[in-house]
């Protein structure tokens, strides 16, 4: 079955604890079964990763480009966490590991504080899902499918 990798970027393994009223009550667990059942139910498997070090994400994003060259990844959800506002390198992660990304977001970074409105994988990403919670994940694994598989 083909795979679709799911990574998560810094504390959202607090995700459920952290701001619930920013990031709702579900853990990352509960964002883990939510992106497996909706994968299984469009015939992919989901590798689903959290890290809180940029290095080990910029790792994961090389490998999804070879997994994605070789045909046994489709692509990658990503949720950059605050990443997002900051890592150049996760940029050029994605840009030279050509590998299609969906970005997401549980909550609308659009409302939040003025440093939280650019992002640096926005601009080298296949699609962006802000502010819809942690549904955010199945509609931007359908999405993914849905682009690339037409």
């Amino acid at each position: 079955m083909p795979k679709i990798m799911v990574l998560n970027g810094p504390n959202l393994n607090l995700l459920g604890t952290r701001e619930p009223e920013t990031y709702g009550h579900e853990t990352l667990s509960d964002v883990e079964s939510l992106c497996r059942e909706t994968a299984t139910s469009l015939g992919y498997e989901i590798d689903f990763q959290q890290s809180n070090h940029e290095g080990e994400l910029i790792d994961l994003i090389h490998q999804a480009g070879l997994l994605v060259k070789s045909g046994g990844l489709l692509g990658v959800v990503f949720n950059p966490a605050a990443y997002t506002h900051t890592s150049v390198a996760l940029h050029d992660a994605i840009k030279g590991a050509a590998v299609p990304v969906i970005e997401v977001h549980i909550s609308n970074v659009h409302t939040r504080e003025a440093f939280r409105h650019h992002s640096y994988i926005s601009s080298v990403a296949t699609g962006v899902i802000v502010g819809m919670g942690v549904q955010g994940y199945a509609l931007a694994i359908r999405g993914l499918v849905q682009k690339l598989k037409g």
